[in-house]
């Protein structure tokens, strides 16, 4: 009886998850493809499809960043609130200036009636 079984060979330059994931995120990966959708030669629907894969400062570096006007996200929505509280802080500035400004301008006009001696 021959034995004509080969040993099994490892690979040595085997790449675990963890170095496969890292590698994509940090150069990024793009998936293109496209869905049709056709009834008796009849094209009924196109889907174009293009998926992006890498770390956000990958996005950021090639001009992806739609994350930062996204109402959806909850960052955007706390940032929301940020401007509501800005725009009741203007408004309160807004109405000290106007009592300031009516203050200064009745001031000044009892100065001006004093210095005629329309002024009991």
């Amino acid at each position: 009886m021959v034995n004509n079984q080969q040993p099994i060979q490892q690979s040595i330059n085997s790449t675990n998850l963890a170095d496969l994931l890292e590698r994509i995120l940090d150069k990024g990966i793009v998936i293109t493809g496209d869905i049709k959708v056709n009834l008796v030669e009849v094209e009924l629907l196109t889907i174009h499809i293009q998926l992006v894969i890498c770390s956000v400062d990958k996005a950021k570096e090639i001009g992806i960043d739609w994350w930062n006007n996204d109402r959806q996200l909850p960052s955007h929505q706390q940032q929301t609130a940020k401007d509501v509280a800005l725009l009741d802080s203007v408004k309160q500035l807004n109405h000290r200036i106007a009592a300031l400004e009516k203050q200064l301008k009745d001031s000044s006009a009892s100065a001006t009636k004093s210095s005629s001696g329309l002024v009991d």
